[in-house]
């Protein structure tokens, strides 16, 4: 284990959160995170990237990436999206996919703090354009847990893959539970 593994996880036990991992981590995962409730779950979500050794990148609003914190956003992995008009943002992330050797994109897929009528679709299709599988991340309030649950293959099968999906975050509060949008895919 490396040194700031050690401290990034021994800082998340003195605040009372246990990392979770997964045995057989691939390379290359788009990796969700669920639920996205609160402003804390940026830096409690890096402490975990530093706690698990992953080579996270991360997509957030542009919005965040402008004036002196864009150097900072960047730094940490962000890769601004502009979620007001289309511009070829799957395509772009997952031809990333290819030419990175360790790549693992956060995505938290409710696309906002706020409730939701469902999850936005574009992590699904990233994955499966890049042809990479879909890691299950959670930070979960209540058990006071935040890491990697599972790893998914998905199918093709959008309506069988997110019941999947939706089995393995059943109980999983987030900061504000009930802001946490529903598992599916508008």
């Amino acid at each position: 284990m490396q040194f700031y593994q050690r401290i990034a996880r021994g800082v998340l036990g003195l605040i009372g959160w246990r990392v979770l991992e997964l045995a057989d981590r691939p390379e290359k995962a788009v990796v969700v995170g669920y639920p996205h409730t609160s402003n804390w779950d940026f830096p409690i979500g890096l402490l975990a990237f530093a706690a698990l050794n992953l080579d996270a990148h991360w997509a957030g609003k542009d919005t965040i990436f402008r004036g002196p914190a864009g150097p900072l956003m960047r730094a940490l992995g962000g890769i601004p999206v502009n979620r007001r008009e289309p511009t070829g943002l799957v395509e772009r992330l997952a031809a990333g996919f290819a030419k990175a050797g360790n790549f693992h994109l956060v995505i938290a897929p409710e696309g906002t703090r706020a409730l939701g009528a469902g999850w936005k679709s574009g992590f699904y299709r990233i994955a499966r354009t890049a042809g990479v599988p879909v890691l299950l991340g959670v930070i979960d309030y209540s058990r006071r847990e935040i890491g990697l649950l599972a790893r998914i293959d998905l199918t093709g099968d959008e309506a069988a893959d997110m019941a999947r999906i939706a089995e393995f975050y059943r109980g999983r509060t987030g900061r504000r539970a009930a802001l946490a949008s529903p598992i599916r895919i508008l």
